[in-house]
C-alpha cells in the first residue's frame, strides 16, 4: 500500500508543476482537465487507503528519507495513514477534485487560468503534507505551506484597486491576503513555542514518541504546550480574537473559498486538536480543554449573530463557517473528538456546496454579491437554487440531512458533559443558523426580481459544472447516515478515544433532538415570514442599535484598526524617521565615509618613490618595537 501513499501525496504536486509549466499554453481547458484528473487520482488512492485501514484496522507508516539529523534530533520525511489522517485525506481530495472541475468553468475567462490551477494544486499538496505527516515538524511544514498558498490564492486578483477598509468596505484582495498571512503568523509563533516545549521535554517530534511521554511530564509543561498549540489552531481556524481575516478572505475567487475556507485550511486547527487528543485528554490540562469548548461555543454564537444581518452572500457563508468551526472546537474541547471530526467531514460537503452555489450566483449576477440586489433567481437558476437549498437544509440541521446528525451530536455532548450553559447557547445558535441560512436563500432566490433594476440578466452555470457539484449535494444528504459506521471506524485503533453518551443522555436523546429541531424549524419559518416577500421587514429594523452593532461586526475591526494597526503604523514611522534614518543610516554611512576618506588619505602614501617607502617601513618597524617593549614591561 506504500505506493498509494505516494500517489495520494504527490499527485497534487505533479498537478501544480504541470499547470505551472504550461502557464503560457493557449489550451487552458486541457490544463484544467489534466489537473482535475490528477486530483481525482489522489482521491482514488486516498479512498483505497481508507478501505485498507477500515478492513485491517492497521496503520501505514512510510519514511521517505531522513530530513534533519543533528545530535539527538532526528526528523524524517515520514507519513502516517491511520483513521484520523485517512479521513482528512479523503475529504480534502474529494472536495479538491470537485473544486478543480468547477474551476475549469468558473475561471474560464481569466487570463491567469493556469496560474490559478498551479496555486490551487500546490495548496492541496501542502494540505496533504499537513494531515499525513507523522511528526510535528512535517505538520508545521504543511501548515506554513497552506498559509503561503492561501496568501497567493486570496490575493490572486492582486491587480484590483488596493483600498483600506477604513476608506472603503470593499477590501482589496491584496489587503485581505496580507491580513490573513499576518494574523496567522502571529498564531504560528505560539504554535512553534508549543512544538519546542514538547521537543525539549520529550526529545522527539514524532507523534507516537511525544504522546507516549506525556504521562511523565509535569502540569506546567503540559499546560504550556496545550495552550501554545491551541493558539496556533485559533489562527488557522479563525477563532476569536483572530477571526477577522476569514470574512475578508472572501475577496479571493469563489473556488478558493469553497476549498480553503470551507473544507481544508480552516479546519486544520480543529485537526491539530484532534491529532493531539492524547495531550488534551490529560487530566492536567482539563481547564485548557474546557476553555477550548467554551471559546468554541462563544464563537459559534458570535459568528452566527453577525451572519443575521450581513448582505454579502459569500461573507454570510464565511460567518457560517466560523460558527461551525466553533461547534467543532466545542466537541473537541469536551473530549468528543470523533464527533468533532465527523462534523468536520459533513460540514465540508455542504459548506463547499454552498460556496460553489454562491459562485454560480456571482457568475450569473456579473460579480454582484449583495443579496438585497437579487431575488427571484430560482426562475433562471433552478439547479443552483436546489443545490443551495439542500446545503442550507443540511447546515440548518434539518433531518435527514448530514448537519442534523453531526451538529446534534455536538449539542448532545454539551448536555452529556453537564455544561448546560454551553448546551443552551449551542441550541440557540442552531436556531440562528437556520434563520440566516434561509434568509440568504429567500432573499437570493425568492420574492421580487430586484436585479432588474440594475440591468442584470442572470443565467444558470454550465451543465458540467452543475454535474461536478452533484457529489457534494449527494453527500450533504446521505453523509449523516454513516455516523455509526464512522464512529466504529475512527475509534477502532488507538489514535482516538471512543466517546459515548451516558445512559441518562441516551434516554433523553429524542427530547434533546426535538428541542434542537424546534429551534431549527423555527428559524426557517421566521426567515420565511420575514423575507419570502422581500425586504420590507428588514428595512424597518436597519437603524436599530442591535442591527448596526451586528452589521459592524461588534466594531472589532474598527477597534483593531484604531488601537492596533494605526498605533503600530505610527510607531513604525517614528522608528523609521528617528532610529533608522538618524541613528542606523548615519552610523552606517559614517563608517563608510570614514573608510573611504581613510583610503583617500592613505593613497597619498603611494608615491612610487623607493626612498619614501623605506622611510615608512622604518617608521613602522620602530612603532612595532615600541609596542613590543611596552607589552613586555606590562607583562
Amino acid at each position: 500500500m506504500e505506493k498509494f501513499v505516494y500517489i495520494a501525496l504527490f499527485a497534487p504536486f505533479v498537478s501544480s508543476i504541470f499547470a505551472a509549466l504550461f502557464g503560457m499554453s493557449p489550451k487552458k481547458t486541457f490544463v484544467g482537465v489534466i489537473a482535475s484528473l490528477l486530483l481525482a487520482t489522489s482521491f482514488l488512492a486516498s479512498a483505497l487507503l481508507a478501505m485498507f485501514v477500515y478492513q485491517t484496522g492497521g496503520t501505514i507508516h512510510v519514511t521517505m528519507m531522513d530530513w534533519i539529523g543533528a545530535g539527538d534530533l532526528s526528523i524524517p520525511f515520514g507519513f502516517v495513514v491511520d483513521q484520523i489522517s485517512v479521513t482528512m485525506m479523503t475529504v480534502v481530495t474529494l472536495v479538491s477534485t470537485v473544486v478543480h472541475i468547477y474551476s475549469i468553468g468558473y475561471m474560464d475567462h481569466d487570463k491567469s487560468f493556469n496560474r490559478f490551477f498551479s496555486y490551487l494544486s500546490a495548496f492541496v499538496f501542502s494540505m496533504m503534507v499537513l494531515v499525513m505527516s507523522d511528526n510535528f515538524a512535517g505538520l508545521f511544514i504543511g501548515w506554513e505551506g497552506v498559509g503561503v498558498c492561501s496568501w497567493l490564492l486570496i490575493g490572486f486578483w492582486y491587480h484590483k484597486e488596493d483600498v483600506s477598509p477604513e476608506e472603503n468596505p470593499s477590501i482589496s484582495p491584496s489587503w485581505a491576503a496580507n491580513e490573513a498571512f499576518i494574523v496567522n503568523r502571529i498564531a504560528d509563533l505560539a504554535m512553534l513555542v508549543g512544538i519546542f516545549v514538547l521537543y525539549w521535554n520529550t526529545g522527539s517530534l514524532q507523534y507516537d514518541v511525544v504522546f507516549a511521554n506525556l504521562p511523565y511530564l509535569n502540569q506546567t509543561v503540559l499546560t504550556t504546550a496545550a495552550i501554545a498549540l491551541f493558539i496556533g489552531a485559533m489562527g488557522k481556524s479563525a477563532q476569536f480574537p483572530l477571526h477577522t481575516w476569514l470574512t475578508d478572505a472572501m475577496e479571493g475567487p469563489t473556488p478558493v473559498s469553497a476549498l480553503i475556507h470551507a473544507a481544508t485550511m480552516v479546519t486544520a486547527g480543529v485537526f491539530l486538536v484532534i491529532r493531539a487528543n492524547p495531550l488534551y485528554s490529560m487530566p492536567e490540562v482539563g481547564e485548557v480543554s474546557y476553555f477550548i469548548a467554551a471559546l468554541g461555543t462563544f464563537v459559534a454564537f458570535f459568528a452566527a449573530s453577525m451572519a443575521l444581518v450581513n448582505r454579502d452572500l459569500k461573507r454570510i457563508i464565511a460567518y457560517s463557517t466560523l460558527s461551525q468551526l466553533g461547534y467543532m472546537f466545542a466537541a473537541a474541547g469536551l473530549g468528543a473528538y470523533w464527533i468533532a471530526l465527523f462534523h468536520l467531514a459533513a460540514h465540508a460537503f455542504f459548506k463547499a456546496l454552498l460556496f460553489l452555489g454562491a459562485g454560480n450566483v456571482m457568475h450569473a449576477m456579473d460579480d454582484e454579491l449583495d443579496i438585497f440586489k437579487m431575488g427571484g433567481l430560482k426562475k433562471s437558476m433552478r439547479w443552483t437554487y436546489i443545490y443551495m437549498g439542500v446545503a442550507s437544509l443540511a447546515l440548518a440541521g434539518i433531518p435527514p440531512l448530514a448537519g442534523f446528525f453531526s451538529k446534534d451530536a455536538i449539542i448532545e455532548t454539551a448536555f452529556n458533559e453537564g455544561t448546560i450553559v454551553l448546551w443552551a447557547i449551542l441550541v440557540v445558535t442552531a436556531g440562528m443558523t437556520a434563520f440566516y441560512s434561509f434568509r440568504q436563500v429567500f432573499l437570493t432566490f425568492e420574492g421580487d426580481e430586484r436585479y432588474k433594476e440594475f440591468g442584470i440578466h442572470p443565467h444558470e452555470m454550465y451543465k458540467y459544472v452543475l454535474v461536478a457539484m452533484s457529489p457534494l449535494a449527494l453527500l450533504a444528504v446521505i453523509a449523516g447516515f454513516f455516523q455509526g459506521g464512522f464512529q466504529t471506524f475512527i475509534t477502532s485503533g488507538d489514535v482516538m478515544p471512543n466517546y459515548a453518551m451516558s445512559e441518562h443522555t441516551h434516554h433523553l436523546v429524542w427530547i434533546l433532538g426535538s428541542i434542537v429541531l424546534a429551534f431549527a424549524v423555527g428559524g426557517v419559518l421566521l426567515a420565511r415570514y420575514k423575507y419570502a416577500s422581500g425586504l420590507k421587514r428588514e428595512m424597518k429594523c436597519e437603524n436599530s442599535f442591535i442591527y448596526q452593532l451586528l452589521k459592524n461586526q461588534y466594531y472589532v475591526p474598527q477597534f483593531y484598526a484604531e488601537f492596533i494597526s494605526k498605533p503600530y503604523a505610527m510607531i513604525s514611522e517614528k522608528m523609521w524617521k528617528t532610529v533608522d534614518m538618524k541613528i542606523i543610516d548615519i552610523t552606517v554611512d559614517g563608517i563608510a565615509k570614514f573608510i573611504y576618506s581613510s583610503g583617500d588619505d592613505t593613497r597619498k602614501m603611494q608615491t612610487g618613490n623607493l626612498s619614501n617607502y623605506l622611510n615608512w617601513m622604518s617608521f613602522g618597524l620602530v612603532a612595532l618595537l615600541i609596542v613590543a617593549a611596552i607589552s613586555s614591561v606590562i607583562g
